[in-house]
Parts: structure tokens; C-alpha cells; sequence
């Protein structure tokens, strides 16, 4: 695909895939099209901001006509997930198949389910036996489908846990580096000391902007850049506080304090059933898109600098 400037992409979803993806397509001269339910947020310079509801199929095509790329990045909470995802999937791909645009789609890792520290690859199998795996393996296979069936041009985009800038509701989020910030106990789950990999929310962005630029890339999975090295939970957290000069005091809860959460907190409730992300290694090779499209993920002492400064500048905003 060239790089045409002011060629229109539209994104579904203002978290913070969303807007760093829209922050990226704008430096590159695109007409960036953000879109959420209400309307309402901060653009990067230059983006629209519209409302719509992604999962009224009509909406979705009036919003997309014209589009080059459609990127479905919309966040779904984890009590809602099981309901909405499949629904969501339907209406993105009837709408936007009658724009001829390419669909990249946001996903994640939950398909593959317990892989025992086995590396997870794209071809790795399905294997899921948690409701919300078996869930997101199911409609990674209707998306290939409709793509083999000539309905929609689509590429997945599968990231691991990811950080940075504008990501709060991440296990690297906001219960880690304000806390880290101000010398306060860190909160983490699991154990601590298995290799986990992540994934740098800028090289997450860039991958799925990559995909949307190539027609070799559709019609599979991709799994977006992870961070190298590969590190463990108490690695990044030790790294974060020698990068502020402070010392780090870690908690690791167990999965019976998060089943205790749960009680009172319906996404802990449903984040249970995903606990043996953090009691096994999360092993990730993203060799496939660094090699094909010549990737390379962000040092991660880099990542993880630019992402304190977010932070600093967030609480002395």
C-alpha cells in the first residue's frame, strides 16, 4: 500500500492504543478519524474526534466510507467482554466491508491459554480453556474467516501486556509507577520472578499502523514487537525505581486476594480466570513482524524513561 498523506484512517476506540496509533497516522500526514461513544476526549493535533456507537453496523459503514485503513482498537471492560467482543466483531465487519477499507484489528494472547513457559508464536494452537480464551479464539477465527471469504481485508494485531504512555488500567499501569514515584509499596500479582514479556505501547501502535500499510500482511495473525530483553515482573518494577532513584517495595498478590477483589469488584471477579498469565513464563516471539516489515522494538530502558516522564508530568499536571 503507498504512503498516501491525508488519506482517511479511522479508529475505533480512544484508549491509549487508540490515541497513540492516531498520534502516529498524524505525524505521517493522515487524516486520522477517532471515534467513541460519546464523542468526547483529547485528539492528538490534527485528529477528528466523532461519536459513534461501533456496534450499530450502519454507524460503523457511514463512519468508514472512505477510509483506506479501519483500525478496531475499542476497549471492552472485563465483565462485558464475553457479551460485547463477538457483537462488537459482527457489526465491525458488516460495516466496514462495504468501504473496501483493511480491517487491523487489536487482539490479544488469551487464545493460546496455558502454554506451561512454552514460546508463543502465531501458529502456536488454540488451546484456551478460560470462557474469555475460548471467547477471543472464536472470533480470531471468524475474522480470518471473513477475510478467506472475501467479506473484509483483516490483519490481527496481538499484543502482551503492554505499558507507557497514556496506559492506566495495564498490571504496569497506574497501580505501578505513581506508586513507584512516590516511594509507596508497588502492587503486582503472581510470581514475580517468571520471564514475562511486554510490549511498549508506541511498537504497539507502530505495528498495527504497519499492518494497515501492507497487503502481504492480511489475512493472519501477527504478534506486535515485544520489549527485549525478555524480563520478569520484579526486573521492570527494580529497573523503574533505579531510573528514580528510589527504592522499590513490592507486594505480590496471590490469586486468593484477587478472588477476595472479586467479591466486591466485578473486573477482578473475571480477571481470575486469567491468573496463570502471572504463575507461569508469558513467552512471546514476535520475530514474524520485525523480520517481515523491519521492526524493532524500543530499548526498554528507553520505554520505560519516556513512560516516568508521562507519568511525572500527569501528576504535576
Amino acid at each position: 500500500m503507498e504512503n498516501i498523506t491525508n488519506e482517511l484512517h479511522v479508529i475505533f476506540g480512544t484508549g491509549p492504543v487508540g490515541m497513540t496509533l492516531a498520534a502516529q497516522l498524524r505525524a505521517t500526514g493522515k487524516h486520522v478519524r477517532l471515534v467513541n461513544r460519546s464523542g468526547k476526549g483529547q485528539a492528538p493535533g490534527g485528529a477528528e474526534l466523532m461519536a459513534g456507537d461501533a456496534l450499530q453496523s450502519e454507524v460503523v459503514r457511514k463512519l468508514c466510507q472512505g477510509a483506506a485503513v479501519v483500525y478496531h482498537c475499542a476497549n471492552v471492560p472485563y465483565e462485558q467482554q464475553l457479551d460485547i467482543i463477538p457483537r462488537l466483531q459482527k457489526s465491525i465487519i458488516e460495516g466496514v466491508a462495504p468501504t473496501g477499507a483493511r480491517l487491523i484489528v487489536t487482539d490479544t494472547l488469551y487464545m493460546y491459554g496455558e502454554t506451561h513457559g512454552k514460546v508463543m508464536k502465531e501458529t502456536t494452537p488454540y488451546t484456551a480453556t478460560t470462557r474469555k480464551g475460548q471467547m477471543r479464539a472464536k472470533v480470531a477465527q471468524s475474522y480470518l474467516a471473513a477475510h478467506r471469504e472475501g467479506k473484509v481485508r483483516i490483519a490481527l494485531g496481538r499484543s502482551a501486556d503492554f505499558f507507557g504512555p497514556r496506559v492506566l488500567n495495564s498490571v504496569l499501569g497506574d497501580r505501578v509507577f505513581p506508586a513507584a514515584q512516590a516511594g509507596k509499596s508497588i502492587q503486582l500479582i503472581g510470581n514475580l520472578d517468571l520471564p514475562h514479556c511486554y510490549s511498549y505501547i508506541e511498537d504497539v501502535a507502530k505495528g498495527l499502523m504497519t499492518l494497515g500499510e501492507h497487503d502481504e500482511a492480511l489475512g493472519r495473525a501477527w504478534h506486535v514487537p515485544v520489549v527485549d530483553p525478555i524480563v520478569t515482573q520484579r526486573d521492570m518494577t527494580e529497573m523503574i525505581g533505579k531510573m528514580l532513584g528510589k527504592p522499590v517495595h513490592i507486594l505480590a498478590l496471590p490469586k486468593l486476594a484477587i478472588q477476595s477483589l472479586g467479591l466486591f469488584s466485578p473486573s477482578m471477579h473475571e480477571f481470575v480466570e486469567m491468573f496463570y498469565q502471572y504463575t507461569e513464563p508469558q513467552i512471546v516471539d514476535s520475530s514474524d513482524i520485525e523480520q517481515a516489515f523491519g521492526l524493532h522494538p524500543t530499548p526498554l530502558d528507553e520505554a520505560i524513561r519516556s513512560t516516568i516522564q508521562w507519568y511525572q508530568k500527569r501528576t504535576s499536571a
